[in-house]
């Protein structure tokens, strides 16, 4: 890619159009496993674009929305701790907890930091010593490598004082628990590239073939997301079922090799609970055992918390791909970014978050594929 506007073309994005109206013949449901195509469906209207039987399932996939709260919570205990630097990416720091977040703690006194890369957070260590310094590991597979390397080189250095809280995610097997949920409704999936960009594709045909979906690794852009459906919508018409890269700029099949490696060193695979949805067996990240000393849980031993959810938020449902966020009786109400129930409005990548700011005047009654299940 030379420049964003060769993304942006609206005579391409018209042709793309065309060809997935004549092509469509029968109502599809697809769903983004990615925030930021969430964002981009939203903000350019994509999905009032498409013909009226193809309906955009927003996934669970904004890493901030899927953190658990009993994670959200442990963050608050250890930041809330004295002699502790507690350092999280800004997007972090408004995010609910079960009473409060992160700005609460900081306003009463905790020492806690937006930093803008986990290796910010290794250098505040070495130049505190006598402090203990915490990163906030979350996301998907796209952040970890970076993580990974950050407690690497701690150890490497002797950076003694430095730990990372791990709620790293991984979304191949988020994709198995969606098609196996009895209300699942989803007959393909639009890949998130830059996750792809790290993994490569190993783990998708194994889940197309056995589920009969379509995954398609797409991109951010318009263009991308547009030639992502248009791939996805021909294989559904021909009966299809197979991994295609429609982001092959930044994708390769194989992945990032330095970045696997790195995770491979650090990281265990192991089960993780995903906020709003449950635990997931096999979809999530821990430090190994070779790197505890650095793994904060550990360190702070902060087990046994009791969490509570609002009952007013259904962020959950929104995550599973279930309701859009305008469904929800609290949205755009007594839930606003300024005053979130949940991660997903909050979020920069959230559904509702992405629904508020681009369409919450128009945002009245759901088209009738989005409360009937298609297929």
């Amino acid at each position: 890619m030379k420049y964003i506007d060769e993304f942006n073309d609206p005579a391409l994005a018209r042709r793309l159009l065309d060809d997935i109206h004549a092509t469509a013949t029968r109502p599809w449901a697809m769903m983004e496993v990615c925030g930021g195509q969430t964002h981009s469906i939203i903000r350019h209207g994509i999905d009032q674009l498409l013909p009226e039987g193809i309906e955009l399932i927003h996934g669970p996939g904004c890493p901030v929305c899927v953190t658990p709260l009993e994670m959200i919570d442990k963050a608050l205990e250890i930041a809330s701790r004295p002699g502790v630097i507690f350092c999280s990416f800004g997007d972090m720091l408004r995010v609910p907890g079960t009473d409060r977040d992160l700005f609460q703690v900081k306003s009463t006194g905790g020492d806690v930091r937006v930093v803008y890369s986990p290796l910010d957070a290794l250098r505040i260590a070495q130049q505190n010593p006598d402090r203990q310094v915490v990163f906030f590991g979350i996301g998907f597979e796209t952040t970890a490598p970076a993580n990974a390397m950050t407690v690497h080189q701690a150890r490497r250095r002797g950076i003694g004082n430095f730990s990372l809280l791990v709620s790293h995610v991984r979304v191949p097997p988020a994709i198995e628990a969606i098609m196996q949920s009895p209300d699942c409704r989803v007959q393909a999936f639009l890949a998130a590239g830059h996750v792809c960009s790290v993994m490569g594709t190993a783990e998708y045909p194994e889940l197309a073939a056995r589920h009969r979906v379509p995954i398609v690794v797409t991109g951010f852009e318009p263009l991308d997301i547009l030639e992502g459906i248009r791939r996805t919508v021909r294989q559904l018409e021909c009966g299809e079922h197979r991994v295609e890269n429609a982001y092959p700029r930044a994708v390769q099949d194989g992945g990032n090799r330095a970045a696997l490696r790195m995770l491979e060193e650090v990281f265990t695979v192991t089960d993780r609970a995903w906020r709003g949805i449950g635990t997931i067996p096999a979809s999530g990240w821990r430090l190994s055992d070779a790197y505890r000393d650095h793994d904060a849980e550990h360190r702070f031993d902060v087990g046994g918390l009791t969490t509570r959810e609002s009952s007013l938020c259904r962020s959950g449902e929104v995550l599973q791909g279930l309701i859009k966020p305008h469904q929800c009786e609290a949205f755009g109400t007594t839930c606003t970014p300024r005053t979130p129930l949940g991660a997903t409005m909050v979020s920069s990548e959230g559904a509702c978050a992405a629904y508020f700011l681009y369409r919450r005047l128009d945002a009245t009654a759901p088209r009738p594929e989005e409360a009937t299940p298609v297929g």
